[in-house]
């Protein structure tokens, strides 16, 4: 699903927000989680379930950075949230390209695997990493609450083409979000003037 189709413009992002604006706070989250991950899994049926594991992974790794802070134990899981998210943004990346190589210096005639990379990994991977990377530095309380967390990684406005949002700057309005009318209208005005350069120009330049 991309942001200037049918299906988004006309079904779920009024639903979305319709769901969202009636909700109570507390709702409010795991309406935006559920939808996010419908939007990803519409193109990404399978790989959604790498993210979720991914997020759930590093949502440990931070409890444990948290609550061993200031030993070298602190130190190992965040070493480990770096090789784990790394280790998943390489694989499917470069895995194909290693294999290649390979067969070139090597002589060996090993299949590629012809994995497709999932969409949004980049993001959502540098995402979790500026996550725990604020815990371990303290520059943030730890999240305790996973749907927050998850709500972060995979919300679907920036998931597909970014930009990358630091934890650290959105931390403090992830649960404690205020909403205005004047707020609304801005985001509408900034989504229409967003879709109508991406429809009317990179679209027919081809970006």
């Amino acid at each position: 699903m991309v942001f200037s189709s049918l299906e988004f413009l006309f079904r779920f992002l009024p639903a979305i927000l319709l769901l969202y604006f009636i909700a109570p706070r507390r709702l409010k989250n795991p309406i935006l989680l559920v939808g996010s991950l419908f939007f990803y899994a519409w193109g990404e049926p399978v790989f959604v379930v790498l993210m979720v594991l991914s997020s759930a992974i590093n949502y440990f790794l931070a409890l444990w950075i948290d609550k061993f802070r200031g030993s070298a134990r602190s130190g190992y899981a965040l070493a480990a949230s770096v090789v784990v998210s790394l280790a998943l943004l390489g694989f499917f990346k470069y895995a194909d390209l290693l294999v290649d190589t390979v067969n070139s210096g090597f002589g060996s005639d090993f299949s590629p695997l012809d994995l497709p990379l999932p969409i949004g990994i980049s993001f959502y991977t540098f995402q979790i990493l500026s996550y725990t990377i604020d815990v371990y530095k303290d520059r943030v309380p730890v999240q305790r609450n996973p749907i927050s967390l998850a709500m972060y990684i995979a919300l679907f406005p920036q998931l597909i083409a970014g930009p990358i949002v630091r934890y650290r700057s959105v931390a403090s309005a992830i649960d404690n979000r205020t909403h205005s009318l004047e707020m609304f209208s801005d985001g509408v005005h900034r989504f229409v003037i967003g879709l109508a350069k991406k429809v009317l120009i990179a679209n027919n330049i081809g970006l």
